[in-house]
């Protein structure tokens, strides 16, 4: 019996770190969406999101870096991205829903190049984002 329990315990443990290190959407405003131009950056293709830094300039002229999560590399991959998809420099249009506390970042939902192609296909949300 008490080879199960503790067998019941490792199995339990062993299992919890990856479970505890997914979150949920619920720090992004899923309702609005924001729209960037700047430029990359950085391009950080690691799990378990991608993350684009962008230098954006306001109005002020002031330059602000946005911190913006992506989905996975392996579901980003099955839409034709890789790690070489953004390059430092590279000029964007960067569409996403805004943290919900104000803080330059946000999640992604598309990007524009300068050219005009699409990067990937627009994410979608299940959830009402409250």
């Amino acid at each position: 019996m008490r080879k199960k329990v503790m067998t019941v315990v490792l199995m339990t443990l062993a299992t919890a770190g990856p479970v505890a290190a997914h979150h949920s959407f619920s720090m992004f405003d899923l309702k609005k969406e924001v729209v960037l131009q700047g430029v990359v950056k950085e391009f950080q293709w690691t799990n378990p999101h991608i993350w684009v830094q962008v230098l954006v300039t306001d109005e002020a002229g002031k330059t602000i870096e946005w911190s913006i999560e992506g989905n996975s590399p392996s579901t980003l991959s099955r839409q034709g991205w890789s790690k070489r998809t953004l390059v430092s420099g590279e000029k964007i249009t960067l569409t996403m829903h805004p943290l919900r506390d104000g803080s330059p970042g946000g999640s992604l939902v598309q990007i524009v190049r300068a050219d005009g192609s699409v990067v990937g296909e627009k994410a979608v949300y299940v959830g009402s984002g409250d």
